[in-house]
Protein backbone atom coordinates (compact mmCIF):
# COMPACT_ATOMS: atom_id res chain seq x y z
CA UNK A 1 0.00 0.00 0.00
CA UNK A 2 1.35 3.41 -0.89
CA UNK A 3 2.10 6.03 1.73
CA UNK A 4 -0.71 8.42 2.57
CA UNK A 5 0.11 11.92 1.38
CA UNK A 6 -1.85 14.90 2.61
CA UNK A 7 -2.63 17.29 -0.24
CA UNK A 8 -3.20 20.70 1.27
CA UNK A 9 -4.38 23.53 -0.97
CA UNK A 10 -1.95 26.32 -1.61
CA UNK A 11 -2.51 29.48 0.35
CA UNK A 12 -4.67 32.05 -1.46
CA UNK A 13 -4.22 35.79 -1.59
CA UNK A 14 -4.74 37.15 1.94
CA UNK A 15 -7.50 39.37 3.21
CA UNK A 16 -5.84 42.09 5.25
CA UNK A 17 -7.42 44.07 8.05
CA UNK A 18 -5.82 47.31 9.26
CA UNK A 19 -6.79 48.73 12.65
CA UNK A 20 -5.46 52.07 13.82
CA UNK A 21 -4.34 52.34 17.42
CA UNK A 22 -6.78 55.23 17.88
CA UNK A 23 -9.98 53.42 19.04
CA UNK A 24 -12.16 56.14 17.56
CA UNK A 25 -10.94 55.38 14.04
CA UNK A 26 -11.09 51.88 12.59
CA UNK A 27 -10.18 51.34 8.99
CA UNK A 28 -10.69 48.00 7.29
CA UNK A 29 -9.22 47.18 3.91
CA UNK A 30 -9.86 43.96 2.01
CA UNK A 31 -7.86 42.68 -0.89
CA UNK A 32 -10.02 40.42 -3.05
CA UNK A 33 -8.75 38.08 -5.71
CA UNK A 34 -11.05 36.94 -8.49
CA UNK A 35 -10.18 33.47 -9.65
CA UNK A 36 -11.08 33.08 -13.29
CA UNK A 37 -12.42 29.60 -13.83
CA UNK A 38 -12.35 27.36 -16.84
CA UNK A 39 -11.85 29.71 -19.74
CA UNK A 40 -13.83 27.62 -22.20
CA UNK A 41 -17.12 28.70 -20.55
CA UNK A 42 -19.32 27.64 -17.68
CA UNK A 43 -19.77 23.83 -17.92
CA UNK A 44 -23.34 24.23 -16.68
CA UNK A 45 -24.16 26.20 -19.83
CA UNK A 46 -22.60 23.81 -22.34
CA UNK A 47 -25.97 22.18 -22.90
CA UNK A 48 -27.24 25.38 -24.51
CA UNK A 49 -24.88 24.83 -27.44
CA UNK A 50 -24.23 21.09 -27.20
CA UNK A 51 -27.46 19.23 -26.30
CA UNK A 52 -25.48 16.09 -25.48
CA UNK A 53 -23.84 18.02 -22.63
CA UNK A 54 -27.19 18.62 -20.91
CA UNK A 55 -27.14 16.63 -17.65
CA UNK A 56 -30.93 16.29 -17.53
CA UNK A 57 -31.24 14.83 -21.01
CA UNK A 58 -28.42 12.30 -20.86
CA UNK A 59 -27.52 9.96 -18.00
CA UNK A 60 -24.01 8.74 -18.73
CA UNK A 61 -21.99 11.86 -18.06
CA UNK A 62 -18.49 12.19 -16.65
CA UNK A 63 -16.82 12.87 -14.29
CA UNK A 64 -18.31 11.05 -11.30
CA UNK A 65 -17.56 10.59 -7.62
CA UNK A 66 -15.96 7.32 -6.51
CA UNK A 67 -17.18 5.84 -3.24
CA UNK A 68 -17.97 2.46 -1.70
CA UNK A 69 -21.09 2.03 -3.85
CA UNK A 70 -19.38 -0.10 -6.47
CA UNK A 71 -19.10 -3.72 -7.49
CA UNK A 72 -15.99 -5.86 -7.23
CA UNK A 73 -15.20 -7.50 -10.57
CA UNK A 74 -12.61 -10.24 -10.12
CA UNK A 75 -12.18 -10.57 -13.88
CA UNK A 76 -10.66 -7.09 -14.15
CA UNK A 77 -6.91 -7.61 -14.19
CA UNK A 78 -4.18 -5.27 -15.37
CA UNK A 79 -4.67 -3.34 -18.60
CA UNK A 80 -1.96 -4.20 -21.13
CA UNK A 81 0.00 -1.09 -22.09
CA UNK A 82 1.84 -1.77 -25.34
CA UNK A 83 4.85 0.44 -26.07
CA UNK A 84 4.54 2.48 -22.87
CA UNK A 85 7.91 1.30 -21.57
CA UNK A 86 9.99 2.21 -24.63
CA UNK A 87 11.10 5.46 -26.23
CA UNK A 88 9.07 6.08 -29.36
CA UNK A 89 10.61 7.46 -32.54
CA UNK A 90 10.07 10.96 -33.90
CA UNK A 91 8.94 13.96 -31.87
CA UNK A 92 5.95 14.58 -29.63
CA UNK A 93 4.10 17.89 -29.56
CA UNK A 94 3.01 19.77 -26.44
CA UNK A 95 0.24 22.31 -27.05
CA UNK A 96 -1.81 24.82 -25.08
CA UNK A 97 -5.26 24.60 -26.69
CA UNK A 98 -6.83 27.15 -24.36
CA UNK A 99 -8.59 24.44 -22.36
CA UNK A 100 -5.67 22.28 -21.23
CA UNK A 101 -2.09 21.34 -21.99
CA UNK A 102 -2.13 18.47 -24.49
CA UNK A 103 0.74 16.09 -25.26
CA UNK A 104 0.23 14.57 -28.72
CA UNK A 105 2.19 11.33 -28.71
CA UNK A 106 1.83 10.05 -32.26
CA UNK A 107 1.73 6.31 -32.99
CA UNK A 108 3.39 3.31 -31.40
CA UNK A 109 1.39 2.81 -28.19
CA UNK A 110 -1.85 1.00 -27.46
CA UNK A 111 -3.95 -0.35 -24.59
CA UNK A 112 -5.96 -3.58 -24.39
CA UNK A 113 -7.12 -6.26 -21.98
CA UNK A 114 -8.34 -5.57 -18.47
CA UNK A 115 -11.94 -5.83 -19.62
CA UNK A 116 -11.57 -3.35 -22.49
CA UNK A 117 -13.73 -4.38 -25.46
CA UNK A 118 -11.01 -3.88 -28.09
CA UNK A 119 -7.48 -2.64 -28.78
CA UNK A 120 -7.12 1.14 -28.51
CA UNK A 121 -4.35 3.28 -29.98
CA UNK A 122 -2.94 5.99 -27.71
CA UNK A 123 -3.35 9.45 -29.23
CA UNK A 124 -2.76 12.07 -26.54
CA UNK A 125 -2.30 12.97 -22.88
CA UNK A 126 -3.81 16.02 -21.19
CA UNK A 127 -4.23 17.48 -17.72
CA UNK A 128 -6.84 19.05 -15.45
CA UNK A 129 -5.98 21.25 -12.48
CA UNK A 130 -7.38 23.83 -10.08
CA UNK A 131 -5.94 27.17 -9.02
CA UNK A 132 -3.42 28.51 -6.51
CA UNK A 133 -5.87 27.71 -3.69
CA UNK A 134 -8.04 24.91 -5.08
CA UNK A 135 -7.68 21.28 -6.09
CA UNK A 136 -8.63 20.42 -9.64
CA UNK A 137 -9.05 16.72 -10.41
CA UNK A 138 -12.14 15.95 -12.46
CA UNK A 139 -13.15 12.78 -10.65
CA UNK A 140 -13.41 12.79 -6.88
CA UNK A 141 -12.90 10.15 -4.20
CA UNK A 142 -15.55 10.34 -1.49
CA UNK A 143 -16.25 13.92 -2.62
CA UNK A 144 -12.63 15.01 -2.27
CA UNK A 145 -10.56 16.29 -5.17
CA UNK A 146 -6.93 15.61 -5.84
CA UNK A 147 -4.76 18.57 -6.94
CA UNK A 148 -4.67 17.38 -10.58
CA UNK A 149 -5.76 14.60 -12.91
CA UNK A 150 -4.02 13.24 -16.00
CA UNK A 151 -5.90 11.57 -18.86
CA UNK A 152 -4.35 9.25 -21.43
CA UNK A 153 -6.77 9.19 -24.36
CA UNK A 154 -6.94 6.10 -26.56
CA UNK A 155 -9.03 5.53 -29.71
CA UNK A 156 -10.39 2.17 -30.87
CA UNK A 157 -7.91 0.88 -33.43
CA UNK A 158 -10.51 0.05 -36.08
CA UNK A 159 -11.27 3.74 -36.66
CA UNK A 160 -9.25 6.06 -38.91
CA UNK A 161 -10.01 9.22 -36.94
CA UNK A 162 -11.65 10.63 -33.83
CA UNK A 163 -14.82 11.64 -35.67
CA UNK A 164 -15.53 8.02 -36.54
CA UNK A 165 -14.78 6.87 -32.98
CA UNK A 166 -17.34 9.31 -31.56
CA UNK A 167 -20.13 7.31 -33.22
CA UNK A 168 -19.23 4.20 -31.18
CA UNK A 169 -20.44 4.00 -27.53
CA UNK A 170 -17.07 2.43 -26.65
CA UNK A 171 -15.02 4.32 -29.23
CA UNK A 172 -12.59 5.80 -26.70
CA UNK A 173 -10.78 4.38 -23.69
CA UNK A 174 -9.41 6.95 -21.25
CA UNK A 175 -6.93 6.06 -18.51
CA UNK A 176 -7.28 8.53 -15.65
CA UNK A 177 -4.59 9.14 -13.03
CA UNK A 178 -4.96 11.32 -9.96
CA UNK A 179 -1.99 13.56 -9.21
CA UNK A 180 -1.01 14.28 -5.61
CA UNK A 181 1.66 16.54 -4.15
CA UNK A 182 4.85 15.94 -2.17
CA UNK A 183 7.90 18.14 -1.61
CA UNK A 184 10.36 16.49 -4.01
CA UNK A 185 10.23 17.00 -7.77
CA UNK A 186 9.15 14.09 -9.94
CA UNK A 187 12.07 13.91 -12.37
CA UNK A 188 10.04 11.97 -14.93
CA UNK A 189 7.17 14.45 -14.80
CA UNK A 190 9.79 17.07 -15.56
CA UNK A 191 9.68 15.93 -19.20
CA UNK A 192 6.38 17.83 -19.34
CA UNK A 193 6.58 20.45 -16.58
CA UNK A 194 9.92 21.83 -17.76
CA UNK A 195 8.39 22.58 -21.17
CA UNK A 196 5.32 24.42 -19.88
CA UNK A 197 6.94 27.85 -20.18
CA UNK A 198 7.05 27.28 -23.95
CA UNK A 199 3.28 26.77 -24.11
CA UNK A 200 2.17 29.34 -21.57
CA UNK A 201 -0.34 30.94 -23.94
CA UNK A 202 -3.18 29.55 -26.04
CA UNK A 203 -2.06 28.27 -29.42
CA UNK A 204 1.59 27.85 -28.50
CA UNK A 205 3.28 24.52 -29.24
CA UNK A 206 6.68 22.99 -28.61
CA UNK A 207 8.39 19.73 -29.47
CA UNK A 208 9.23 17.13 -26.84
CA UNK A 209 11.66 14.28 -27.21
CA UNK A 210 9.69 11.06 -26.59
CA UNK A 211 10.19 9.32 -23.26
CA UNK A 212 8.73 6.10 -21.81
CA UNK A 213 5.20 7.10 -20.84
CA UNK A 214 5.26 4.37 -18.20
CA UNK A 215 7.81 6.46 -16.28
CA UNK A 216 4.97 8.83 -15.33
CA UNK A 217 2.70 6.09 -14.01
CA UNK A 218 2.48 4.19 -10.69
CA UNK A 219 3.79 1.09 -12.44
CA UNK A 220 3.75 -1.14 -9.35
CA UNK A 221 0.04 -0.53 -8.74
CA UNK A 222 -1.43 -0.70 -12.22
CA UNK A 223 -3.83 -3.52 -11.31
CA UNK A 224 -5.72 -1.22 -8.89
CA UNK A 225 -8.37 0.71 -10.79
CA UNK A 226 -12.08 1.47 -11.28
CA UNK A 227 -14.11 1.06 -14.44
CA UNK A 228 -17.27 2.68 -15.71
CA UNK A 229 -18.85 3.89 -18.96
CA UNK A 230 -19.21 7.62 -19.38
CA UNK A 231 -18.55 10.64 -21.54
CA UNK A 232 -16.02 13.18 -22.64
CA UNK A 233 -15.65 15.88 -19.99
CA UNK A 234 -15.54 18.67 -22.57
CA UNK A 235 -17.95 19.49 -25.42
CA UNK A 236 -19.48 17.72 -27.24
CA UNK A 237 -19.64 15.49 -24.10
CA UNK A 238 -20.08 12.40 -26.29
CA UNK A 239 -20.99 9.31 -24.26
CA UNK A 240 -18.39 7.10 -25.89
CA UNK A 241 -15.75 6.60 -23.18
CA UNK A 242 -14.69 3.48 -21.32
CA UNK A 243 -13.14 5.02 -18.22
CA UNK A 244 -10.34 3.37 -16.25
CA UNK A 245 -9.45 5.37 -13.12
CA UNK A 246 -6.32 4.27 -11.30
CA UNK A 247 -6.36 4.21 -7.55
CA UNK A 248 -2.74 5.06 -6.72
CA UNK A 249 -1.82 8.62 -7.72
CA UNK A 250 1.15 10.11 -9.49
CA UNK A 251 3.22 12.30 -7.17
CA UNK A 252 4.70 15.65 -8.18
CA UNK A 253 6.12 18.57 -6.20
CA UNK A 254 4.44 21.79 -5.11
CA UNK A 255 6.58 23.74 -7.58
CA UNK A 256 5.59 21.45 -10.45
CA UNK A 257 1.93 21.90 -9.53
CA UNK A 258 2.37 25.68 -9.46
CA UNK A 259 3.67 25.62 -13.02
CA UNK A 260 0.19 24.53 -14.09
CA UNK A 261 -1.94 26.59 -11.72
CA UNK A 262 -0.06 29.88 -12.05
CA UNK A 263 1.85 29.94 -15.35
CA UNK A 264 -0.61 28.71 -17.99
CA UNK A 265 -3.08 31.05 -19.73
CA UNK A 266 -6.26 30.44 -21.72
CA UNK A 267 -5.68 33.49 -23.92
CA UNK A 268 -3.17 34.34 -26.62
CA UNK A 269 0.07 36.07 -25.68
CA UNK A 270 -0.95 39.30 -27.43
CA UNK A 271 -4.45 39.40 -25.91
CA UNK A 272 -5.51 42.72 -24.44
CA UNK A 273 -6.13 40.96 -21.15
CA UNK A 274 -4.51 37.61 -20.41
CA UNK A 275 -6.57 35.09 -18.45
CA UNK A 276 -5.04 32.35 -16.29
CA UNK A 277 -6.13 28.84 -17.22
CA UNK A 278 -7.40 27.51 -13.91
CA UNK A 279 -10.06 25.14 -12.61
CA UNK A 280 -10.39 23.41 -15.98
CA UNK A 281 -12.51 20.56 -14.66
CA UNK A 282 -16.16 19.67 -15.20
CA UNK A 283 -18.58 19.29 -12.31
CA UNK A 284 -19.47 15.88 -10.86
CA UNK A 285 -22.43 13.99 -12.34
CA UNK A 286 -24.72 11.33 -10.86
CA UNK A 287 -24.01 7.71 -11.67
CA UNK A 288 -27.73 6.90 -11.97
CA UNK A 289 -28.06 3.18 -12.80
CA UNK A 290 -24.51 2.72 -14.04
CA UNK A 291 -22.36 -0.03 -12.58
CA UNK A 292 -19.05 1.21 -11.22
CA UNK A 293 -16.63 -1.71 -11.04
CA UNK A 294 -13.55 -2.14 -8.87
CA UNK A 295 -10.75 -4.29 -10.24
CA UNK A 296 -9.80 -7.42 -8.35
CA UNK A 297 -6.86 -5.66 -6.66
CA UNK A 298 -8.50 -2.28 -5.96
CA UNK A 299 -8.39 -1.25 -2.29
CA UNK A 300 -11.17 1.34 -2.04
CA UNK A 301 -13.84 -1.19 -1.12
CA UNK A 302 -11.77 -2.36 1.84
CA UNK A 303 -11.06 1.17 3.01
CA UNK A 304 -7.30 0.99 2.46
CA UNK A 305 -6.93 3.24 -0.57
CA UNK A 306 -4.85 6.38 -0.41
CA UNK A 307 -7.33 9.25 -0.43
CA UNK A 308 -6.75 12.94 -0.95
CA UNK A 309 -6.98 15.18 2.08
CA UNK A 310 -8.23 18.70 1.67
CA UNK A 311 -9.10 21.29 4.27
CA UNK A 312 -12.43 22.95 3.58
CA UNK A 313 -11.13 26.14 5.15
CA UNK A 314 -7.47 26.99 5.53
CA UNK A 315 -6.88 29.75 8.03
CA UNK A 316 -3.35 30.90 8.68
CA UNK A 317 -2.22 34.00 10.47
CA UNK A 318 0.43 35.22 8.06
CA UNK A 319 1.39 38.61 9.43
CA UNK A 320 0.91 40.46 12.67
CA UNK A 321 2.93 43.64 12.99
CA UNK A 322 2.76 47.37 13.56
CA UNK A 323 3.18 49.67 10.58
CA UNK A 324 3.12 53.42 11.15
CA UNK A 325 1.12 53.04 14.32
CA UNK A 326 -1.39 50.60 12.80
CA UNK A 327 -1.90 46.99 13.77
CA UNK A 328 -1.90 44.92 10.57
CA UNK A 329 -3.08 41.32 10.41
CA UNK A 330 -3.35 39.31 7.20
CA UNK A 331 -5.41 36.18 7.42
CA UNK A 332 -5.55 33.56 4.67
CA UNK A 333 -9.11 32.30 4.18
Amino acid sequence: MSALVFSLPQIPTPVCFIRLRDPTMIWTAALLMIVVSYAASDPYSWGDTFPSCHPLLEEHHSPINLDHQMTRNHSLGSVHLEGFDVIQTGQWTLKNDGHSVVLQVGSGMSVSGGGLPDVYHTIQVHFHWGGPATNGSEHTVERRRYPMEMHIVNMKSIYPNLTAALDDPTGLAVLGFFIDVVYADNVHFGHVSQKLSSVAYKGQTTKIKPFPLMSLLPKHNMSQYYRYYGSLTTPPCSQVVVWTLYEVPIYISWSQLAQFTSQIFSTEEDAEQVTPLQNNFRHIHPTFSRIISASKDAKLLTGTASRPFRLSVSVQLALLTVVNGALVACVHL
